[in-house]
Formats: C-alpha cells, structure tokens, sequence
C-alpha cells in the first residue's frame, strides 16, 4: 500500500472538507424543534443542572437521571452558558457540542485515511462518513453520540499513530499514550464503558490476530490506566455519596447491564439488525462499503487493513449479540468502514477489485438495487412526508427530487461502467441536496407533528398567572416539558379536573379528545364549570397518534 507524502496541498483539503461537512450539518439547528425523545431529556436536564448550580446530581424534571456520566450535560452547559440562551431555550445552543464533535471526527477519518493509505484515499473517507445518513442525523442532536464518536475516534488515532511509529521503528512518544488513555477517560464520563469496546477491543484483538501482544507497551498501561481513571472517578465518587450508590445501581445495573439481556424501551431485536439496517444508515456509502469487500479481502494480511477489521468487528459483534438494539450503537465503526471505503475507491479504475464467485456479484447486484430504492426513497421522501402530513408539499421537497434523481441515475450509470470514484461523487452529491433540502425547508414546515412549541405558544398566550399550574393528560413527551421550562406536570384527566377545582384562578388543564368526557364529568360533579381557550391538533410522532388537544380554565 503505497502512501504518498501529506503536502500543504492535502491539509488545505482538508481544512475544505472540514468546513463542507460543517456547513452541511447546520441546516436545521436552529428551525427544527427538539427531537422527541431522548434529546429534550438531554436539554432539561441540562438546563435543571444550570438553573440548580447543580452539576453532580443529573435531574429531570424531579427525577434523578441515572443514566450516564455527567459529562455531556457539562458539555451542553458550556455552550449554553457561554451563548447565554439558557431563559431563550434556544435548542440551537444545546446541540453545538454535537456540531463540533461530528465536524472533528470528519476531519479525523479523513487525516486517519490519508496516514493509513494516501490523501485521496482520506479526504474521501471523510466525506463517505460526513454524507451517510445516520451522521447527519447524529450530529444535529444535542445527545451523547457525537461526542461519544470523537473520543472514540480520538483513542483509535492514537492507537493508530502507535502502529505507524511501530511500522517505522521509531519511538512512540508519550504523549501518543496520554492521547489513547485521555479519550478513554472522557469517554467513560460520556457514556461509561461502552467507550472500552472499541478503545480496548481494538488492540487487544489486533494484538491477538498478529500473535504479538509487545507492541502494546507502547500505550504505557503500566501508567496509563491511572490518567484514565484521574478522569473519571472524582466524579463517580461525587456521584456515589450525592446518590448513596443508587447512581450505580441504574446506569450499571439497570442502564448498562440491562439492555444485554432484555431489549429495554421496546428496542429489542434479533441479531443481524445493525446489519440489516447498514444500507440506510452509511447510504449512500453503504454499496461502495460493500462493494469493497474484495479490496478488503485481497488486502487481508496487512496492518492497515488488520487493524481496521479489529476496530469494526468486536464492537459490531457484541452490538449485534445485545438484545436492546438502535442503529447508533455501531456508530463508532462508521469512520472504519469508510475508511477502507476510501481506500478502495482511491484505486484506479482499471484496478477495481469485483467479486469473483458468481454468487457475490449476483449478491452486490441485489444490495446495489436496494441501495438505489433507499435514495429514490429519501429523494422522494419529502414529497411524501409532506403531502401525507401536511397535505401539501413545499418547493424544497420537489427540488430535492428534481435535484438529487438525475445523480442517483448519473451514478448508477457510473457503475455499471465500473466507475465507481465517480458513482461516488455522485451518489454523495445526491446526498448533499437530500439533507439540506429536507433539514431546511421540509422538516421544519411539518407543523403537524412539531405539537410541543404549537403548545407552550399556545399556553403561554392564555396563562392567566405568572406561577399558572398547568397539567397535561394527553400530550407528555420531554420537549414539552423543555419549552415549558420543566413548568407542566404530566397527569390523568380526572387529576388535570381535581387541580382546577383546587387552583380555579390559575390553574390550565391541556386535556385531549378521548379524554374529555372523563374530565368534564369529573368537574361537573362540583359544579365547576370551564372555558376552552383553544385547541392544539397534531400528530404525536413517537406515539404514532393523531391528538386534538383543548386547552381549558375554570370559567369566572
């Protein structure tokens, strides 16, 4: 595998690649309102923890959040203190760490391709990774997996620069060590020891492959496990006595431990779900990566290749093994993939490696087709969506598909006469227009399914005290209670009434259709009567229901 010399001509690529993928990623952040579930939850608590002055005890609402380590809401603490948006609830603000960390980590895979094969073979490493699917949606929320990605990213660097000073016989300095153990560290006070799967998956299996374990001193574990944990463990200490160990309890116990045998949150599935899902999620890299198996394959005994291998297939076997499955678990294989993705598509042409069974190429041609649906699909999904739930479709759902279809077609085309460089480049071109058309002006114009910020307007504009008690009996997702500034409580209709007959002067009840009856019949019971303010329709997306929710008030 022959390598060419970094020039100043690579990094200012680079710096380009870099800025692209930012640019790419912005779109959305600010129009598009939290992401029901988990991010909202990610918000409040972080929003709690500066409201509080609290930084220890994680909270929502009134709950203890018992999850993960603190660091990602210290991570949204610093953005949102340093914006001062934190009375604005700008979601913009909470999800800046993502930006940065999914912008670094391009830049990363894209340095780490040049290192391991050559310039070319880097720069479109990165961009596979910063135009697949699961990125783009990864790095515009305010939750762990970006930030998760980079040091998970920034230990594999490490471990890489180890290999290459080995390589060379050249000394590893130091501070290659400190790098490896220093993002392990951050990667525990993110999301605990899920960061030691592919941080110590890796070279131990590297190490067991090439049966030589010596180069490993090189990563100083006589010391470098206790930077690791000088990380980590202030903090678990902290947490301990704040919680009396019940900290533990859940996010080891219940959190972590949990998911392996049961899926936990209705997220369970078979194995070969990550699998299963691949085409979607690194699309449109996903039929390039499989399209470079026999480039992996005739490469098979060298270092470069080795240690990708070692990085992808622990980390995706143990995922696929777990019964609680989302597709972001396999994350932080993705730069791997695109990795050797590049570096086969950095070949020539006229060196292009295609399966050689009759029954892999039969294979490809399948996968190939699915891929091609997949972008038809997200070409046309705007159209769709839009008219489906809005019953109209903006001019950016038609520019998408005017746009990025001729380019799925330019690189089908482009494949069939074994130009795969140039399938690419269209493929992810086609890419580019699907994700700034749909995160600028569809997602956002999909008012229907946006209920929460239709909502707190809504009750913001009939508030009748500053200090209003409001209930909810049909409408409880976390974003609410984020635009809500953790002001709304979640209760039973026949609750929402019992507080209105207790707060007549400031009390609102948000009460749906179905459950109307039981609230009016519980009110009329003492003779109170009530006033409809307004109503709020739409479509709850994490609960697949359509909602006609009344906002009501004790009538004077």
């Amino acid at each position: 595998m022959l390598k060419n010399k970094l020039t100043r001509t690579f990094y200012n690529r680079l710096l380009l690649l870099v800025f692209s993928a930012f640019l790419l990623l912005l779109p959305g952040r600010a129009s598009i309102p939290p992401f029901d579930r988990d991010e909202p939850r990610y918000m409040q608590a972080t929003a709690q923890m500066l409201e509080s002055h609290n930084f220890i005890d994680v909270r929502f609402q009134d709950k203890p959040r018992y999850l993960q380590p603190a660091g990602i809401y210290w991570l949204e603490a610093a953005a949102v203190s340093l914006t001062g948006t934190l009375s604005d609830r700008a979601v913009w603000a909470y999800r800046i760490p993502s930006l940065v960390a999914m912008t670094s980590a391009i830049g990363l895979t894209a340095w780490m391709g040049a290192i391991l094969f050559n310039p070319a073979a880097g720069l479109l490493s990165g961009a596979l990774l910063a135009t697949s699917v699961l990125v783009e949606a990864e790095g515009r929320m305010a939750t762990i997996d970006s930030t998760l990605l980079l040091a998970v990213l920034l230990a594999e660097f490490s471990l890489l620069l180890v290999l290459e000073d080995r390589s060379k016989d050249r000394r590893t300095p130091a501070a290659t060590a400190l790098l490896f153990w220093s993002s392990l560290g951050c990667g525990l006070m993110l999301k605990g020891p899920v960061v030691l799967i592919p941080g110590l998956g890796t070279p131990l299996c590297l190490a067991l492959v090439e049966r030589n374990g010596s180069w490993l001193q090189r990563l100083r574990f006589g010391w470098g496990w206790l930077v690791m944990l000088a990380i980590v463990v202030p903090w678990c200490v902290a947490i301990g006595l704040v919680s009396h160990g019940e900290f533990f309890q859940h996010s080891v116990g219940r959190n972590f431990l949990g998911k392996i045998g049961q899926g936990q949150e209705a997220h369970g599935a078979p194995p070969g779900f990550h699998l299963l899902v691949f085409g979607l999620a690194f699309w449109p890299g996903s039929f390039f990566a499989a399209a470079s198996l026999p480039f992996i394959w005739a490469r098979r005994t060298s270092w470069q290749i080795q240690y990708l291998l070692c990085w992808i297939i622990p980390h995706w076997i143990v995922f696929e093994l777990i019964a609680t499955k989302l597709p972001h678990y396999v994350l932080p294989v993705y730069p791997a993939i695109a990795l050797f993705t590049g570096a086969a598509l950095s070949c020539s042409d006229n060196e292009w490696n295609w399966p050689q069974k009759k029954w892999a190429r039969i294979a490809l041609f399948i996968y190939g087709g699915v891929c091609l649906i997949a972008g038809i699909l997200l070409s046309l999904a705007g159209i769709v969506v839009s008219k489906v739930i809005e019953g109209t479709a903006p001019p950016e759902a038609l520019l998408i598909a005017i746009g990025s279809l001729p380019l799925l077609i330019l690189a089908t085309r482009a494949v069939i006469a074994a130009k795969m460089r140039q399938a690419a480049f269209y493929a992810m071109g086609s890419a580019i227009l699907i994700y700034a058309g749909l995160f600028l002006g569809v997602i956002p114009r999909l008012h229907q399914i946006w209920l929460s910020p239709r909502l707190t307007a809504a009750v913001n504009q009939h508030l009748p005290c500053s200090d209003s008690e409001i209930v909810s009996s049909s409408f409880s997702e976390p974003s609410f209670v984020f635009l809500m500034h953790g002001r709304i409580k979640f209760d039973t209709s026949r609750n929402a009434a019992l507080m209105l007959e207790n707060n007549k002067s400031c009390g609102l009840a948000l009460i749906g259709r179905r459950d109307e009856r039981t609230f009016t019949e519980e009110l009329s019971k003492k003779s109170i009567k009530t006033v409809e303010y307004g109503r709020v329709k739409g479509f709850n997306y994490s609960t697949g229901k359509w909602l006609d929710i009344g906002i009501y008030g004790v009538s004077n």
